[in-house]
């Protein structure tokens, strides 16, 4: 379980593939702290350490099939920054909101538009999961909690305060940039429940 607030970024410094595995090897000042088998949120996809190097302060985490059809860890070089975040401790203060770290679908930045003070960024995905955005709710984009400001059918728009441009990967988006978004969970159960009890009524 995560809060959708980054700690800071792993950079990528190999990638192996293995039959249709795929491993990361990052860098960060993190792996310290980290251990085997430990759950580590990566741009909001929720990955498990396999390896750590103390020495190097890097690690390994290993990326199946389904995942890297479903996440944009398919887009990722060596070099790139990945937004991260461990898993909340029960007894720390909860300031983001409830993220899983399994990430429904990807969507397209479409537009970036500078507010003098902050970045509105815009975002494009397919609706076919019946996936939905409502004004003011919850979103987690790259791993980052972030209020929707607007909603449109499969578009909507966060706003980033100069803070989060700079300690998350957001600083590199552009049009046409990939990024993974995890839908509120609370809205997801309302939605389906709402899906089985029309589905009831016919």
């Amino acid at each position: 379980m995560f809060t959708g607030i980054i700690e800071n970024m792993s950079k990528v410094v190999s990638i192996e593939q293995e039959n249709t595995n795929y491993h990361f090897t990052l860098e960060n000042e993190l792996a310290k702290e980290l251990k085997i088998d430990q759950s580590f949120a990566h741009d909001g996809c929720c990955l498990t350490v396999v390896k750590v190097d103390y020495d190097k302060c890097q690690y390994v985490v290993t990326a199946m099939k389904e995942t890297m059809d479903k996440t944009n860890l398919s887009t990722w070089k060596v070099g790139t920054e990945i937004n991260v975040e461990r898993s909340m401790k029960m007894d720390g203060r909860f300031d983001g909101h409830i993220v899983q770290g399994h990430v429904d679908q990807t969507a397209k930045c479409v537009k970036v538009v500078d507010e003098n003070g902050s970045w509105r960024y815009f975002f494009e995905y397919d609706t076919q999961n019946n996936n939905i955005t409502v004004p003011k709710g919850s979103i987690t984009v790259n791993g980052v909690s972030l209020t929707v400001v607007d909603s449109e059918g499969g578009l909507f728009s966060v706003s980033i305060i100069p803070f989060t441009y700079q300690v998350t990967n957001f600083h590199s988006f552009k049009e046409g940039s990939i990024v993974n978004i995890e839908f509120d969970v609370f809205g997801k159960y309302v939605q389906r429940l709402l899906e089985l009890h029309f589905q009831s009524q016919k």
